[in-house]
């Protein structure tokens, strides 16, 4: 499949999840009730890509990108909060392909040692996702290696895009989605896969608003990241290529608090008993804050996104 002839449509994103289907997996929804998580929508539905291979969502895009492009004899090289590491790491020991991943300091532990475990060369230097990536485009340039985005690449959108594809699947009656946001990649994949026929409604931290602020400026700009999801939302701004599908189709976007995200972790474990790192319950954590507030019998679906930690306690 040639990039120049694969246009995000539900047609590429089809053919794309027929492509990388030997090499994910299908992961659940299950349905709870609103009432046991403390909310008023009467039902919710959960999508579990914290239980997709590798930890995340990402391993979509990372097949995609390995199996749809050339992989040259130097490899792939890709930087990475973490998860995105994680992701390219599992596929290039899988495919057989070397792999080289730079990550900053704020990548998370149990991070980093699963990019070590799945056998990758791994750097770990400057402060944020922004200086691992700058590293990795000197790499790139050095070595030869063919550069894995972790948003900002029409293969990754694609594979994001098969998420959409597989919910639109397993949960019929859905009304809205909302999906955490880091550099767009994910949001803009399912918003493509939906193409308006469901509300599709971003979910930042505070400390990191990028898709909020790029629709209020008309185009992406540069955002500071503090924020306790760091190493999975935290690029300074979102994608060129994200932003125009995030534009189009995004209903909107809404910012939750690290202590929003904390106790939506907190009630994921002891409610539905799902294991979720920041980034991947902050579309809950919009929830849970009441920062969306559904409308009497709106069905909406929660994507946790994530489940790469070491966390289980997650305290009272």
């Amino acid at each position: 499949m040639h990039v120049a002839q694969t246009p995000i449509s539900r047609d590429s994103i089809a053919a794309t999840a027929r492509l990388i289907a030997p090499h994910v997996r299908r992961t659940p929804v299950i349905d709870v009730r609103g009432e046991d998580l403390g909310l008023l929508a009467s039902t919710l539905t959960l999508k579990l890509e914290s239980l997709q291979r590798a930890g995340s969502f990402k391993a979509r895009g990372a097949f995609a990108n390995l199996l749809m492009r050339t992989v040259p004899e130097a490899g792939v090289v890709a930087a990475s909060g973490g998860n995105h590491g994680v992701a390219v790491a599992f596929a290039a020991r899988e495919l057989g392909v070397p792999a080289t991943v730079f990550v900053p300091t704020i990548s998370s532990p149990a991070k980093i040692e699963r990019i070590r475990e799945y056998g990758a060369k791994l750097i770990v230097g400057g402060e944020l996702y922004a200086d691992a990536l700058a590293a990795s485009e000197t790499w790139r340039a050095e070595s030869g290696a063919m550069a894995v985005h972790a948003f900002d690449a029409l293969e990754t959108i694609l594979g994001t895009g098969t998420l959409g594809m597989e919910l639109a699947e397993q949960a019929h009656d859905i009304d809205t989605v909302l999906v955490p946001v880091g550099g767009g990649g994910l949001i803009a994949g399912i918003a493509s896969w939906f193409a308006g026929s469901v509300k599709i409604v971003g979910v930042e931290p505070e400390g990191a608003p990028k898709l909020a602020r790029a629709l209020e400026a008309g185009g992406p700009v540069d955002t500071p990241v503090e924020t306790i999801a760091a190493d999975s939302l935290g690029p300074r701004r979102v994608g060129e290529l994200t932003f125009p599908i995030a534009q189009r189709y995004v209903d909107h976007v809404v910012l939750v608090s690290d202590d929003h995200i904390r106790a939506a972790q907190r009630s994921l474990w002891k409610e539905v008993t799902v294991v979720a790192e920041p980034g991947g319950a902050a579309a809950y954590a919009a929830l849970l804050a009441q920062h969306y507030q559904p409308a009497a019998g709106e069905r909406v679906c929660i994507l946790v996104s994530g489940g790469n930690t070491t966390a289980v306690d997650f305290g009272t």
